[in-house]
């Protein structure tokens, strides 16, 4: 009987195999450096320092169903409800028969909520905006929010992981922007969270492609409404975020009657909002593609 030999994998579908496995490693680097550059400027310079602080100070102003909303998303930001999602995400993927998930979805939470809550209890503040206040980078209600929602788009099948996205989404920033508002974090302390998360998530999703590894489909791309949201949204956010951002630093060296403090809050909500649709659109890309022989999961 004549062995018949194995058909070669062409080059290319080796080249797209390996760029599928890597891609995450590469997004978990550009996260890392992230987080480490926003640590560098808002709290390693003065004008930095001044400009997050400004922010952290104007939200100091009472509207009656804004704070009744941000006090509700705060007070169930829980460690207890938080657990309860991830045991559902857990679940839900058991049901699905996909064990790599539910690991990957284990280390994404103890991963990024270990390393806030080190970086937080180990890095300095040096005071150099002549505000006394303990070190708050990053922060962690915004990574147990990110963390969970990124736990969720994971384990949900590919069809719905657009608009879990989107909700998720919404939710973090909520969740941000009203940590800010309560004055417990500063903007840069969550943008370093998201950063932490979606380094951590990058991670996960490497160890998943790395056991997976094989030929892949065309990404399954989500509701294209949906990204469609979320990149108008980070666009328009991020370009008032710069703007608002400059102002408030013009403010802070030359001109100190430039801008309000509310101004520089909602400059600070500005640039949360346009770092969470950012994150998300990464995570759900970053999801959206598996191997062929899992593409219908």
């Amino acid at each position: 009987m004549t062995a018949v030999a194995p058909r070669p994998v062409p080059a290319a579908t080796t080249g797209r195999t390996l760029h599928h496995t890597l891609t995450p490693l590469l997004v978990a680097v550009a996260a890392a450096v992230g987080a480490v550059g926003v640590h560098r400027l808002f709290v390693g310079t003065g004008l930095g320092q001044a400009v997050d602080t400004a922010a952290l100070l104007g939200g100091d102003f009472h509207h009656p169903r804004v704070g009744d909303v941000l006090t509700r998303t705060l007070d169930a930001t829980r460690l207890a409800v938080l657990a309860v999602v991830c045991l559902a995400a857990a679940a839900f993927g058991v049901l699905r028969r996909r064990l790599d998930l539910v690991l990957a979805s284990a280390f994404l939470v103890i991963t990024a909520n270990l390393a806030t809550q080190q970086f937080k209890a180990h890095l300095d503040r040096p005071l150099l905006d002549g505000f006394p206040a303990p070190n708050s980078f990053p922060s962690g209600h915004a990574t147990a929010a990110a963390s969970a929602a990124f736990v969720l788009v994971l384990v949900f099948p590919r069809a719905l992981r657009g608009t879990v996205g989107l909700l998720g989404a919404g939710y973090v920033a909520v969740v941000s922007v009203a940590t800010v508002w309560a004055e417990w974090h500063r903007p840069s302390d969550v943008l370093a969270a998201l950063l932490i998360v979606l380094a951590c998530g990058s991670v996960a999703v490497f160890g998943v492609r790395l056991r997976r590894s094989g030929p892949t489909r065309r990404p399954h791309l989500p509701n294209r409404l949906v990204m469609a949201i979320l990149t108008v949204t980070a666009a328009l956010t991020a370009t008032a975020a710069v703007v608002g951002l400059l102002s408030v630093a013009l403010s802070e060296r030359a001109l100190p009657d430039l801008v309000s403090g509310r101004y520089a809050f909602l400059t600070g909500v500005a640039a949360i909002v346009a770092a969470t649709a950012a994150t998300f659109i990464v995570w759900v890309r970053l999801t959206s593609v598996e191997p062929a022989q899992e593409a219908t999961r």
